[in-house]
């Protein structure tokens, strides 16, 4: 009864230093994005060296690399799909 249902399911693409590349990128862009938009991007707790990290605090990083992955996801699946990756 699932067989059906998993040959409707897109290939997935392997891992390789393109698909690595493409996610840092996605996550650096969504880190640039929440530190331009987070209103107080230092409040709670803090990042052992947080000038490495734009100065965002545990929350607000958390919350832009959560961003940067679905981000990077679309972007792969994307390229992926284009032929690219």
């Amino acid at each position: 009864m699932i067989a059906p249902l998993l040959a409707l399911a897109p290939a997935t693409i392997t891992w390789s230093p393109k698909v690595a590349l493409v996610m840092i990128v996605c996550n650096v862009i969504a880190i640039a994005i929440g530190k331009a938009t987070i209103q107080k991007p230092n409040v709670g707790l803090q990042l052992p060296s947080s000038n490495f990290f734009g100065g965002l605090s545990h929350g607000a990083m958390l919350g832009t690399t959560a961003l940067g992955h679905i981000l990077g996801i679309g972007a792969i699946q994307g390229l992926a799909s284009r032929g690219v990756l």
